[in-house]
């Protein structure tokens, strides 16, 4: 792992890591996002509607493949979510577009 996979882990996407709190807050729902570059974070779902949810995320990142670009991460069909707050789903890495 190197040091900005490091800096990730336990982090919510788009937070600062230099953030008082740059972990999940109780109140809040998250997609784990795993794979890919920002393997380990966890994305911020509070408010998305089941079909946003369905449709995943085009995630801005400058540690893909594409600096600058975007990772493209999704939910598995029929995989089980749970209610918010909290982890509710997960979504996986299925590519990077510039």
């Amino acid at each position: 792992m190197n040091g900005d996979e490091q800096l990730l882990r336990g982090r919510v996407y788009g937070r600062d890591h230099e953030d008082q709190e740059p972990g999940p807050l109780a109140h809040r729902t998250y997609a784990a996002l795993t794979g890919g570059p920002l393997d380990g974070l966890l994305l911020d779902i509070t408010g998305w509607r089941p079909e946003e949810v369905d449709d995943g995320a085009a995630l801005p990142t400058e540690l893909g493949r594409f600096p600058g670009g975007r990772s493209l991460y999704d939910p598995r069909p029929g995989e089980p979510r749970a209610p918010g707050p909290g982890v509710a789903c997960s979504f996986y890495y299925c590519g990077d577009t510039p």
